[in-house]
């Protein structure tokens, strides 16, 4: 585990090391167990950047579920654009089910209002947040994360599958730009 890499043209720190990282996806499905066990849920992650924890998270959970995928947008480079945009939808209908959805970050918000507002839309008998990480400083949204890995501060960050322009999904460990 490197403690600065570079990606592209911004250098990172390393800030949350693996053991951290499962530690806290474990508490997170030990809660969700909890919570859930007698339902059958449907997961619905949002694709790219949450995939890494819904893997951990998946093979934690210990009870019938289903697992299913969209994908939206709203970033461009480090920021945000403040506009959502889908990129691909889901295929399974949510009408009348329990939803957990899986989101790797929620900061400004924009995102998984938009999603919750969506499957709202099509008739969910409820919904649940399951997000890694939570940026308190950066919320911009009404909205409800029901079970967040970790908090952290408003920084650019990268790996555990959340990226910069692409790259750093693939790094076990979270990394903060340093010198923004």
């Amino acid at each position: 585990m490197a403690k600065t890499i570079q990606i592209k043209d911004k250098k990172f720190s390393l800030s949350i090391p693996e053991h951290e990282i499962q530690k806290a996806v474990n508490q997170v499905a030990h809660q969700i167990t909890v919570d859930y066990t007698g339902k059958t849920p449907l997961f619905i992650v949002v694709l790219n950047g949450a995939f890494m924890f819904a893997a951990d998270l998946m093979k934690a959970i210990n009870f019938p579920c289903e697992i299913s995928f969209v994908k939206f947008s709203s970033y461009r480079g480090t920021t945000s654009s403040g506009m959502l945009n889908e990129t691909a939808g889901l295929n399974e209908s949510v009408e009348g089910r329990d939803v957990i959805i899986v989101e790797d970050i929620v900061d400004t918000g924009i995102t998984i209002e938009g999603v919750i507002n969506s499957l709202k839309a099509q008739g969910t008998k409820s919904i649940a947040v399951a997000a890694f990480l939570q940026k308190p400083e950066a919320l911009q949204r009404e909205v409800t994360v029901d079970y967040v890995a970790l908090k952290i501060p408003n920084n650019f960050i990268v790996g555990y599958g959340l990226d910069y322009d692409g790259y750093g999904r693939n790094l076990k460990d979270i990394y903060t730009v340093v010198n923004e």
